[in-house]
């Protein structure tokens, strides 16, 4: 089975929006340890999560051990990965019509 440029597009964006996540979530690591600079959201890395970065935010809490204490973390991003790949299967199905 052949890919078409449209699931091709698809795919990109999702590993584009999980590394995205995954930077995000080192450099808001890294400026957790600094207390005089401005930390990015937890509604951004929400955001993130939501926008098919669930993955790279998960990936990012654990290998940079940040957030981990956080419930809503723990229980809102794997929903996250759920909704993600809900959305991936269906525009899968979509596109090979």
């Amino acid at each position: 089975m052949e890919l078409g440029n449209q699931a091709i597009t698809i795919i990109t964006f999702f590993l584009a929006m999980n590394l995205l996540a995954f930077c995000v979530m080192l450099l808001d690591k890294k400026r957790s340890i600094k207390s005089d600079v401005e930390r990015i959201s937890e509604g951004m890395l929400f955001f993130l999560g939501t926008a098919f970065g669930s993955l790279g935010v998960l990936a990012g809490m654990f290998a940079f051990r940040h957030k981990t204490q956080k419930w809503y973390f723990l229980l809102g991003i794997p929903l996250l990965i759920i909704q993600n790949s809900a959305c991936l299967y269906l525009a899968y199905q979509y596109l090979t019509k």
